[in-house]
């Protein structure tokens, strides 16, 4: 049976003030009053039955998350109490899935991407299932086409392309894995017409990619084991607490894709986007005629240019006078002003506040 594994535990905190601690990036409602996990749901759910979609979150999230996708039961909505990366997620996610269905094929999708046109990606993903199903030791991850040098990614270098009937996507191998480069290695990659961004995307068996995590990341056996053998009986919470904090906080790459034998990619022909930061609303919401980005039910602006301008108040007015190149966010309680090169220095500033007690604005 096809599964899909929402993965919706980032905290986001570079779209603060708009994302808090009990308020993650995937539920706010940038994009046409939709948050990012309702779109996300929405491209996958003509693909699986909703009893096999599975979303995995923070404990402090798990509410939320319901309230946003009231159409998958109350159950497919895994609680981790603790963030081990995508690793220990992942794990988590294939040793339930395996015990119920040992044949189980599993897709991954994160719940912070845009992604369009929604119908190219469905084609893909589709076929990506199909490969692991004919081929069930193959892991598939899906590869973006670079659009410019970026440093803030991962890449994939592809290999050898093939044919598989059945299928419209090609299917690459995988030669290997590449950390965030520095500028000039990026422009290198691009140059060479032979890798792609990493999306964090995913389809493999349940059962193969929990047995990898076994071999290449042993640590997180016992623990994993343990949790499986208790799934769905009266203890299950009480032993996920105990065991999740366990698992090796890793993620799946360094875990075991860049470790593992027959990886492959499909590129996706789409726009993507990781929604990381609020420069990235730039690629998604139509800019006025001064590079104006503004979201905003109520909004006077004059002079201002190339500027970022966020609420999601109905009813607070923003108004902007000569601003240029800067970010301006509005919430209830507390409000960011920046220009746009200094938003990457927000974590520091999150953690100042902290620091000067300031822990309710976070």
């Amino acid at each position: 049976m096809r599964f899909a594994v929402i993965m919706a535990g980032g905290t986001g905190k570079r779209l603060w003030p708009l994302s808090r601690e009990n308020r993650p990036k995937q539920v706010l409602k940038l994009i046409d009053g939709d948050t990012l996990l309702r779109r996300c749901f929405q491209r996958i759910n003509t693909l699986f039955d909703h009893r096999n979609i599975i979303v995995l979150t923070n404990k402090g999230y798990a509410d939320i998350v319901r309230d946003n996708l009231p159409e998958i039961p109350y159950d497919n909505v895994i609680s981790e109490p603790e963030v081990r990366d995508t690793a220990g997620a992942i794990g988590l996610a294939a040793a339930v899935l395996s015990r119920f269905d040992p044949d189980a094929t599993m897709a991954v999708v994160t719940a912070d991407q845009v992604i369009k046109p929604v119908d190219v990606f469905n084609k893909a993903l589709e076929d990506g299932m199909a490969f692991v199903e004919k081929n069930p030791d193959s892991l598939i991850t899906f590869g973006i086409q670079p659009s410019f040098p970026n440093t803030q990614l991962g890449y994939i270098k592809l290999g050898n392309c093939q044919k598989i009937s059945g299928c419209e996507n090609d299917i690459y191998e995988v030669d290997s894995f590449k950390e965030k480069p520095d500028l000039h290695t990026a422009k290198e990659y691009l140059s060479t017409g032979q890798y792609c961004w990493n999306s964090g995307l995913f389809v493999w068996k349940a059962k193969r990619i929990l047995d990898l995590l076994y071999e290449k990341l042993p640590q997180s056996k016992p623990p994993l084991v343990k949790i499986q053998a208790h799934w769905g009986g009266p203890n299950q919470e009480d032993i996920l607490a105990e065991c999740f904090v366990k698992l090796p906080k890793i993620s799946i790459d360094f875990a075991v894709m860049e470790k593992a034998s027959k990886v492959h990619a499909i590129k996706l022909n789409c726009q993507w986007l990781d929604m990381g930061s609020f420069s990235a609303l730039a690629d998604i919401i139509q800019s006025d005629k001064n590079g104006n980005i503004v979201v905003a039910s109520a909004s006077e602006v004059a002079d201002c240019k190339n500027s970022i301008l966020v609420t999601e108040d109905k009813g607070h007015l923003i108004a902007a006078i000569g601003l240029k190149n800067m970010v301006v966010v509005h919430s209830p309680d507390a409000t960011l002003v920046c220009p746009i090169e200094e938003t990457g220095k927000l974590k520091d500033l999150l953690q100042s506040i902290k620091e000067h007690g300031g822990e309710k604005y976070l």
